[in-house]
């Protein structure tokens, strides 16, 4: 067989695996296809990392937890039964990773620190994005505020846009306990967020 028949046959392979469902890509790769693990890695790396990162508030703390969390999930690739979508599985790792993360650090912003609210009078268009900024790292450091599992809610429902369900999977609890996470973290969000109004 010719270099360039060995390279066709890999890229068909490929085309082959890219075409598959998570749920057939999840079987062969805790069979031991690494390239189908590797389909569902870049299929899911990026939605997984931005979770991470609403989660953390840090890319390199998140980039970590995705890449311990695609490891973890090789390991316990056998245990995936199936019954949740790999992406709600992998959410599950990815958040649970985090929560951990979360639970060990040390609160580094004062739970009274209030942001300045921005004057309304004059605005050009410099001042327009000053205040835009500031009230985007107000709102970053009111999620930081939140509890890590009411943070983990907030993000899963308003970010990522999951629904209850989903998120009740992910966090490992009930749809009552996710709706109450969500009702308190929307409650102090209003507040906190009450002078950029």
């Amino acid at each position: 067989m010719a270099e360039g028949d060995g390279l066709e046959g890999k890229r068909l392979e490929g085309d082959r695996l890219n075409s598959l469902d998570d749920r057939l890509l999840a079987v062969r790769a805790g069979e031991g296809d690494d390239d189908a693990f590797a389909v569902l890695v870049r299929r899911h790396s990026s939605s997984l990392l931005a979770l991470a990162h609403h989660l953390l508030g840090n890319i390199a703390d998140a980039e970590d937890a995705v890449q311990d969390s695609f490891l973890g999930a090789w390991r316990r690739l056998p245990e995936f039964r199936g019954d949740a979508q790999f992406r709600t599985w992998m959410y599950r790792i990815v958040t649970n990773h985090c929560l951990n993360t979360l639970r060990s650090r040390t609160l580094t912003v004062p739970l009274d620190a209030v942001p300045e609210p921005a004057t309304r009078n004059g605005h050009t268009a410099p001042e327009r994005a000053a205040e835009s900024v500031a009230a985007t790292t107000a709102l970053a450091e009111a999620l930081g505020r939140l509890s890590p599992d009411q943070r983990a809610c907030w993000v899963l429902r308003e970010l990522h846009g999951l629904h209850y369900e989903e998120i009740a999977q992910v966090t490992g609890t009930s749809e009552q306990t996710v709706r109450g996470r969500l009702f308190r973290a929307r409650r102090s969000l209003t507040k906190e967020m009450g002078p950029w109004r």
